[in-house]
Protein backbone atom coordinates (compact mmCIF):
# COMPACT_ATOMS: atom_id res chain seq x y z
CA UNK A 1 0.00 0.00 0.00
CA UNK A 2 0.94 3.48 -0.98
CA UNK A 3 -0.01 6.71 0.37
CA UNK A 4 0.39 10.15 -1.05
CA UNK A 5 0.22 13.23 0.74
CA UNK A 6 -0.35 17.02 -0.94
CA UNK A 7 -0.08 19.37 1.54
CA UNK A 8 -1.05 23.18 1.54
CA UNK A 9 -4.09 25.38 0.75
CA UNK A 10 -5.81 24.57 -2.24
CA UNK A 11 -4.12 21.41 -2.16
CA UNK A 12 -5.57 17.71 -2.23
CA UNK A 13 -5.04 14.88 0.97
CA UNK A 14 -4.72 12.15 -1.12
CA UNK A 15 -4.77 8.27 0.01
CA UNK A 16 -3.96 5.74 -2.66
CA UNK A 17 -4.14 2.06 -2.00
CA UNK A 18 -4.25 -1.21 -4.39
CA UNK A 19 -8.15 -0.94 -3.59
CA UNK A 20 -8.66 2.60 -4.91
CA UNK A 21 -8.21 6.11 -3.16
CA UNK A 22 -10.54 9.48 -2.12
CA UNK A 23 -9.09 12.52 -2.96
CA UNK A 24 -10.45 15.21 -0.87
CA UNK A 25 -9.79 19.14 -2.15
CA UNK A 26 -9.40 22.15 -0.03
CA UNK A 27 -11.46 23.88 -2.50
CA UNK A 28 -14.05 21.00 -2.77
CA UNK A 29 -14.06 21.31 1.06
CA UNK A 30 -14.67 24.93 0.97
CA UNK A 31 -17.06 25.14 -1.54
CA UNK A 32 -19.15 22.76 0.53
CA UNK A 33 -18.60 24.51 3.90
CA UNK A 34 -20.55 27.03 5.91
CA UNK A 35 -17.66 29.33 5.29
CA UNK A 36 -18.68 29.41 1.62
CA UNK A 37 -22.20 30.14 2.51
CA UNK A 38 -21.13 33.11 4.47
CA UNK A 39 -19.12 34.79 2.23
CA UNK A 40 -21.54 33.74 -0.56
CA UNK A 41 -24.55 35.77 1.28
CA UNK A 42 -22.14 38.30 2.10
CA UNK A 43 -21.02 39.29 -1.30
CA UNK A 44 -24.54 39.12 -2.67
CA UNK A 45 -25.93 41.28 0.28
CA UNK A 46 -23.19 43.88 -0.47
CA UNK A 47 -24.14 43.68 -4.47
CA UNK A 48 -27.57 44.05 -3.16
CA UNK A 49 -27.24 47.06 -0.98
CA UNK A 50 -25.02 49.12 -3.35
CA UNK A 51 -27.69 48.60 -6.23
CA UNK A 52 -30.23 49.78 -3.90
CA UNK A 53 -27.95 52.83 -2.87
CA UNK A 54 -27.21 53.63 -6.36
CA UNK A 55 -30.66 53.62 -7.67
CA UNK A 56 -31.85 55.71 -4.72
CA UNK A 57 -30.04 57.81 -2.25
CA UNK A 58 -26.89 57.65 -4.12
CA UNK A 59 -28.76 59.19 -7.09
CA UNK A 60 -30.49 62.06 -5.30
CA UNK A 61 -26.66 62.93 -3.38
CA UNK A 62 -25.21 62.47 -6.70
CA UNK A 63 -27.40 65.43 -7.95
CA UNK A 64 -26.02 67.87 -5.44
CA UNK A 65 -22.72 67.33 -6.45
CA UNK A 66 -19.83 69.51 -8.01
CA UNK A 67 -19.46 69.03 -11.46
CA UNK A 68 -15.69 67.90 -10.85
CA UNK A 69 -16.80 65.86 -7.38
CA UNK A 70 -19.70 64.23 -9.89
CA UNK A 71 -17.33 62.69 -12.49
CA UNK A 72 -15.45 61.33 -9.33
CA UNK A 73 -18.73 59.85 -8.47
CA UNK A 74 -19.92 58.70 -11.83
CA UNK A 75 -16.20 56.47 -11.99
CA UNK A 76 -16.08 55.43 -8.61
CA UNK A 77 -19.71 53.62 -9.01
CA UNK A 78 -18.94 52.61 -12.44
CA UNK A 79 -15.52 50.85 -10.69
CA UNK A 80 -17.71 49.49 -7.75
CA UNK A 81 -20.21 47.72 -9.77
CA UNK A 82 -17.93 46.54 -11.64
CA UNK A 83 -15.59 45.17 -9.03
CA UNK A 84 -19.06 43.61 -7.63
CA UNK A 85 -19.96 41.94 -10.60
CA UNK A 86 -16.85 40.24 -10.91
CA UNK A 87 -17.62 38.69 -7.35
CA UNK A 88 -20.43 38.12 -8.13
CA UNK A 89 -19.66 36.05 -11.13
CA UNK A 90 -16.97 34.06 -9.18
CA UNK A 91 -19.32 33.70 -6.26
CA UNK A 92 -21.91 32.21 -8.70
CA UNK A 93 -19.22 30.01 -9.78
CA UNK A 94 -18.34 28.47 -6.85
CA UNK A 95 -21.49 27.80 -6.09
CA UNK A 96 -23.16 26.41 -9.25
CA UNK A 97 -19.66 23.73 -8.95
CA UNK A 98 -20.67 23.14 -5.23
CA UNK A 99 -24.34 22.26 -6.14
CA UNK A 100 -22.92 19.96 -9.08
CA UNK A 101 -24.20 21.81 -12.18
CA UNK A 102 -20.70 22.42 -13.39
CA UNK A 103 -17.67 20.32 -13.55
CA UNK A 104 -14.14 21.35 -12.43
CA UNK A 105 -13.12 21.74 -15.72
CA UNK A 106 -15.75 24.18 -16.63
CA UNK A 107 -15.52 26.13 -14.02
CA UNK A 108 -11.56 26.87 -14.50
CA UNK A 109 -12.62 27.92 -18.18
CA UNK A 110 -15.16 30.32 -16.43
CA UNK A 111 -13.06 31.68 -14.05
CA UNK A 112 -10.56 32.40 -16.39
CA UNK A 113 -12.73 35.16 -17.74
CA UNK A 114 -13.43 36.79 -14.40
CA UNK A 115 -11.02 39.54 -13.52
CA UNK A 116 -10.54 39.74 -9.76
CA UNK A 117 -8.69 43.16 -10.45
CA UNK A 118 -7.41 45.04 -7.37
CA UNK A 119 -7.01 49.01 -9.18
CA UNK A 120 -8.55 51.98 -8.17
CA UNK A 121 -8.01 51.75 -4.46
CA UNK A 122 -9.25 54.64 -2.76
CA UNK A 123 -5.93 56.08 -1.32
CA UNK A 124 -5.45 56.58 -5.50
CA UNK A 125 -8.95 58.16 -6.19
CA UNK A 126 -8.49 61.89 -6.59
CA UNK A 127 -11.74 63.28 -4.55
CA UNK A 128 -12.37 60.12 -2.96
CA UNK A 129 -12.37 61.84 0.63
CA UNK A 130 -15.18 64.02 -0.97
CA UNK A 131 -17.31 61.73 -2.11
CA UNK A 132 -20.83 60.51 -0.46
CA UNK A 133 -19.76 58.92 2.77
CA UNK A 134 -22.12 55.83 1.77
CA UNK A 135 -20.23 55.41 -1.71
CA UNK A 136 -17.21 55.21 0.28
CA UNK A 137 -18.19 52.91 2.45
CA UNK A 138 -19.26 51.06 -0.09
CA UNK A 139 -16.06 51.32 -1.99
CA UNK A 140 -13.72 50.36 1.03
CA UNK A 141 -16.19 47.64 1.98
CA UNK A 142 -15.98 45.42 -1.98
CA UNK A 143 -12.49 45.85 -1.63
CA UNK A 144 -12.04 44.07 1.53
CA UNK A 145 -14.47 41.75 0.19
CA UNK A 146 -12.47 41.30 -3.26
CA UNK A 147 -9.08 40.80 -1.07
CA UNK A 148 -10.23 38.33 0.71
CA UNK A 149 -12.14 36.34 -2.52
CA UNK A 150 -8.58 37.16 -4.30
CA UNK A 151 -6.80 35.14 -1.07
CA UNK A 152 -9.26 32.48 -1.18
CA UNK A 153 -9.09 32.16 -5.04
CA UNK A 154 -5.00 31.86 -4.85
CA UNK A 155 -5.50 29.45 -2.55
CA UNK A 156 -8.09 27.30 -4.32
CA UNK A 157 -5.86 27.43 -7.88
CA UNK A 158 -2.63 26.82 -6.24
CA UNK A 159 -0.79 23.96 -8.04
CA UNK A 160 -0.43 20.82 -5.29
CA UNK A 161 2.55 20.23 -3.63
CA UNK A 162 3.40 16.08 -3.41
CA UNK A 163 4.92 14.60 -0.51
CA UNK A 164 5.14 10.74 -1.42
CA UNK A 165 5.73 8.08 1.62
CA UNK A 166 8.94 6.56 0.53
CA UNK A 167 10.04 8.98 -1.31
CA UNK A 168 11.72 12.30 -0.68
CA UNK A 169 10.02 14.96 -2.78
CA UNK A 170 10.71 18.63 -0.92
CA UNK A 171 7.97 20.97 -0.40
CA UNK A 172 8.30 24.51 -2.08
CA UNK A 173 9.71 25.99 1.68
CA UNK A 174 12.52 23.06 1.70
CA UNK A 175 13.08 24.09 -2.26
CA UNK A 176 13.56 27.82 -1.76
CA UNK A 177 15.47 27.12 1.05
CA UNK A 178 18.22 24.85 -0.96
CA UNK A 179 17.86 27.47 -3.50
CA UNK A 180 18.81 30.29 -0.95
CA UNK A 181 20.96 28.25 0.91
CA UNK A 182 23.17 27.44 -2.50
CA UNK A 183 23.20 30.85 -3.74
CA UNK A 184 24.62 32.04 -0.86
CA UNK A 185 27.20 29.16 -1.23
CA UNK A 186 26.06 27.37 1.88
CA UNK A 187 25.45 23.34 2.29
CA UNK A 188 21.97 23.49 3.86
CA UNK A 189 19.79 26.40 4.99
CA UNK A 190 20.56 27.84 9.00
CA UNK A 191 18.22 25.87 11.37
CA UNK A 192 17.06 28.23 14.37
Amino acid sequence: MSVQFEVGLGMSVASVSSSGGVTVSFAERFASSEQFDLIFREGMGLVETTASYLDGAGRRESKALSPQIAVAYATESMRLTTRLLEIASWLLVRRSLKSGEITQDEARVKRRRIKLATIGRPAHTKDFDKLPAELRRLVETSFALNDRIVAIDRALEAPPLAVVAGRDVPNAVQTYQQQLASAFGHDSPARH
